[in-house]
C-alpha cells in the first residue's frame, strides 16, 4: 500500500533532484523510495545473492558482447587509472 508522504527540502535540491529523475525516466517518489529502502534493509535479512534496488534498477540496461573478458577489461581500467 502506499502512503503519501510531505517532505520539506531545499527548493534548489528538489529541482536538482526532478533533474536526474528525469534523465533516468524514473519518478522522484521512486528515488526516494529505493534510497529508504536502501538505508533500512535489515543486514541480517540480506544474503550474498541479494541485490540492492539500485541494482536491480540497472539489471538488462547493459548487454556485454559474447566474447567480453571482463577481468581483462577491468585491468586494463584499472592500469590506465592507477599507472
Amino acid at each position: 500500500m502506499n502512503t503519501k508522504l510531505t517532505l520539506t527540502i531545499e527548493q534548489s535540491v528538489i529541482e536538482k533532484a526532478k533533474k536526474y529523475a528525469k534523465k533516468r525516466e524514473r519518478s522522484l517518489s521512486d528515488l526516494i523510495e529505493n534510497y529508504l529502502k536502501t538505508l533500512t534493509n535489515d543486514e541480517e535479512s540480506k544474503t550474498e545473492n541479494e541485490l540492492s534496488p539500485t541494482i536491480k534498477s540497472l539489471k538488462g540496461s547493459f548487454k556485454a558482447p559474447k566474447d567480453f573478458d571482463y577481468k581483462k577489461e577491468l585491468t586494463d581500467r584499472l592500469s590506465e587509472k592507477y599507472l
